[in-house]
């Protein structure tokens, strides 16, 4: 007996599915967005830490780094004997200033010296081409006859430029040009992302790995070293070795010790894994919302128009489970179907997603991963929140009693509207009867504002990514760095070298500044960073808040970061530690004078010539930054080369470029993809409203109808509502995407970034058009279904 009740319920269930076809695909689709967003962006994070995980191993990337100024070969063995070390690297390492044939772009070059004899046990390179790779080799070679050195380049570096095995570049070392002959392509592990003082510029940074006796012999480095990598052993302290390792090296000028946390690529990476996890809980949430709140309004809507038929089940013996039952089915086959092609989805967009996070990271492997566990998460998490979203609905069928589910449902009592009661303002029947139903049903009508809501604050959110960097970029390049190149040295020099930059032709202005790394000690907190000396009243390199204010360093102490004073627990007034980290070592103490909301860095500004007798040097300086003539930068920069003072120089234009050229993409494709999934749920919310309304108000569409309203009155009622709703929820979105984007700038604020909260009046309207558009295409076929009304069945009385 109970085989032909399953089936028979079955059937029934095939037929609402053939006449909710389209409610449901738009309901598939909602939840197919979440789904997708779920697994893009955690599948990514997946790919990204896998890939990193693996290159970490097989390249013994380094737990533990240092930087100092020239160390002897025989200090070797004490720093193997600090606690914790279980293996030590050493190197020499230089920036410098590289030119391409007939390219006049400064890029910077950081050379990295290989023994032939003594291969890499840390850091290991994966040669990705040349000769050097096809015989296993550890070095690039000795010189050439010609004067010529054999290198490995970075191959982020070598892509962006075309490079290839044979191909040729100069490089300015310690003064002297040499010229450097691609031999090879390698991968880093230290060099995952590469790029400039944490922006990714791929044509202006390159990595060269060179013969280590030729590097040692052009800075008179024989037998020494100034840099350091450690592998810790299992179980070691890490605080423990960096400080011992400080203490072992500060006779050396050694700058500063860090972790593996505090390594620019790995900070980098990590801080984007961390943001797309933040993403793959935020947005999908939005999406699953939506998506329950759809699949109850239509459960709702077909228990009601179905109570005759729940009532003659009942009463033929079906129990309330096996009802209940039939309902679930319906909303898993829906569900069911979302979740397919969310997978395929998420797929799709997460292999795009990697193929943009490879312009950015490189690994010797980076392809995208799916596994199984995140695919069941994805499926459990939809499974759970369509159950919660139709668990009263299906209730409902189960306390349905027989007797008064065979009497039709109580019509609905109107009155006059709030506006009418109180004599506020006069109306035409046509809206008297829309603002009416709008009225009487009061909580419908607020979920379906909010879920029009939710498609408008997608929008934004989307798009709020593009207007946030376009307001970075603007601030950094236009409003703090009002110069055209910036020069810097390897070691402090005298003040009196802006004089000479000045005396360039083509110069116009030239400021100084002096970054000193140090070590900001506050009770038992401590954090690693640079004082950046600017003079007291900058023009070309300026300190500007987030709300795009100028603030300028003082002279009596620190000015910091909100972040990073807090961090320190640091308040104005305070007094702070400085263990300089470089110089004579010295540690001074120094006011807190004030704060500021920027939104790169935890920085520190102070006034240059106060900064330097702080800490008991004399007027020096570590940067210039130039003002040109328009059309001089060429020349300017070709002139810079000749001055043995200058390590390496900068063009802003040409950084913009290059990072424009990187990010727009990548924003544009995020905005489009999150525009689309804000379509998707307007659809699916104004869509599945009209269809609601028109089911329940049939029989009063067909009376008007008869009555002779005409169709287009008949339909601008329906209609109407629609579009009264859509207004209703536009100014309701708007808010709402502001708050949602408080809200994610909050969940993504990292020590190194947060996005200020920005949303031009370009993306309020794109939104609105957006979700208007989509309304516009729902009304449409509502319409369609409205001219096709069959009045003499839908005007037969329920007996």
């Amino acid at each position: 007996m109970v085989m032909p009740r399953l089936a028979a319920l079955d059937r029934k269930l095939l037929r609402d599915l053939r006449t909710l076809w389209s409610q449901a695909l738009t309901i598939a689709l909602v939840v197919a967005s979440g789904v997708a967003g779920f697994v893009t962006t955690l599948s990514a994070v997946d790919s990204l830490e896998q890939s990193r995980a693996r290159f970490y191993q097989e390249a013994r990337f380094a737990d533990v780094f240092a930087a100092l100024r020239r160390a002897p070969m025989s200090a070797v063995a004490g720093l193997q004997q600090i606690p914790g070390v279980a293996e030590v690297q050493v190197s020499v390492e230089f920036d410098v200033r590289v030119s391409l044939p007939g390219r006049s772009d400064p890029i910077v070059g950081h050379l990295i010296g290989l023994d032939p004899y003594r291969p890499l046990r840390l850091n290991l390179l994966t040669l990705r081409s040349g000769a050097a790779a096809e015989a296993g080799t550890h070095s690039p070679g000795r010189a050439r006859s010609d004067g010529a050195l054999p290198v490995w380049v970075s191959e982020v570096f070598a892509k962006a430029h075309g490079l290839k095995p044979g191909a040729a570049v100069s490089a300015l070392i310690n003064g002297r040009q040499r010229s450097l002959v691609v031999s090879g392509i390698a991968l880093s592990p230290e060099y995952i992302f590469a790029g400039l003082w944490g922006m990714p510029d791929q044509r202006g940074f390159g990595v060269f790995w060179v013969d280590a006796d030729a590097l040692a012999a052009s800075y008179d480095m024989q037998a020494s070293f100034n840099r350091v990598a450690i592998r810790l052993a299992p179980g070691a302290s890490e605080q423990a070795v960096i400080d011992e390792l400080q203490r072992q090296l500060e006779r050396f000028g050694a700058r500063t010790a860090y972790g593996r946390h505090d390594q620019t690529s790995h900070a980098m990476l990590d801080n984007e894994i961390r943001e797309q996890q933040t993403l793959g809980r935020f947005l999908p949430a939005i999406f699953m919302a939506v998506a329950a709140f759809l699949l109850h309004v239509v459960i709702m809507r077909l228990v009601s128009t179905q109570r005759e038929q729940i009532a003659a089940l009942k009463a033929l013996g079906y129990p309330n489970q096996t009802i209940a039952l039939h309902y679930l089915k319906l909303v898993g086959v829906i569900v069911l179907l979302g979740m397919v092609l969310g997978l395929m989805a998420g797929k799709v967009l997460g292999t795009l997603l990697v193929g943009l996070y490879q312009d950015f990271f490189r690994f010797p492997d980076l392809t995208h991963v799916l596994s199984a566990r995140l695919m069941l998460l994805a499926l459990s998490v939809t499974a759970l929140t369509a159950l919660l979203g139709t668990l009263n609905a299906i209730a409902a069928t189960v306390r349905l009693a027989p007797a008064e589910a065979m009497r039709p449902p109580a019509p609905g009592r109107y009155r006059p509207t709030l506006l009418e009661r109180a004599g506020l303002v006069r109306m035409g029947t046509a809206l008297r009867m829309i603002l009416r139903n709008i009225e009487r049903r009061p909580l419908r009508s607020g979920l379906s504002v909010a879920g029009v809501a939710a498609a408008v604050a997608i929008v934004i959110l989307g798009n709020f990514f593009r207007d946030a960097i376009d307001y970075i970029v603007d601030s950094q390049f236009n409003r703090v760095m009002r110069n055209d190149i910036a020069v810097w040295t390897l070691e402090p020099v005298q003040d009196h070298a802006r004089l000479l930059l000045g005396r360039l032709t083509g110069v116009r202005a030239v400021e100084a500044s002096r970054y000193v790394a140090v070590t900001l000690v506050h009770g038992h907190r401590r954090e690693r960073t640079q004082i950046r000396g600017l003079d007291a009243q900058p023009d070309q390199l300026r300190i500007i808040d987030a709300d795009n204010r100028a603030v300028n360093p003082d002279e009596d102490g620190l000015l910091l970061t909100d972040r990073l004073a807090t961090k320190l627990g640091l308040r104005p007034g305070d007094m702070v530690r400085v263990e300089v980290l470089e110089g004579d070592m010295r540690t001074v103490q120094i006011p807190v004078v004030g704060t500021v909301r920027e939104t790169m860095g935890l920085n520190a500004y102070m006034e240059r010539r106060a900064l330097n007798r702080a800490i008991g040097d004399g007027d020096l300086s570590t940067g210039f930054v130039l003002s040109l003539e328009r059309g001089r930068e060429d020349e300017v920069l070709e002139a810079t080369r000749e001055m043995p003072l200058v390590a390496g120089a900068f063009s802003k234009a040409t950084m913009l470029r290059n990072m424009q050229d990187l990010s727009a993409r990548n924003i544009r494709v995020v905005s489009t993809v999150l525009t689309v999934f804000a379509v998707v749920i307007a659809v699916g919310v104004v869509y599945n409203n009209a269809r609601i309304a028109l089911a329940e108000r049939t029989w009063e569409l067909a009376s008007l109808r008869v009555l002779g309203f005409s169709r287009a009155e008949v339909s601008g009622l329906l209609l109407g509502e629609l579009a009264l709703i859509i207004a209703l929820a536009l100014p309701v979105g708007m808010g709402l995407g502001l708050a949602l984007v408080h809200a994610l700038t909050q969940a993504l604020k990292s020590d190194a970034f947060f996005f200020p909260v920005v949303i031009q009046a370009r993306t309020y309207a794109w939104a609105a058009l957006t979700v208007t558009l989509a309304g516009l295409a729902s009304a449409m076929v509502v319409r369609r279904r409205i001219d096709r009304l069959d009045m003499v069945a839908a005007l037969k009385t329920r007996e």
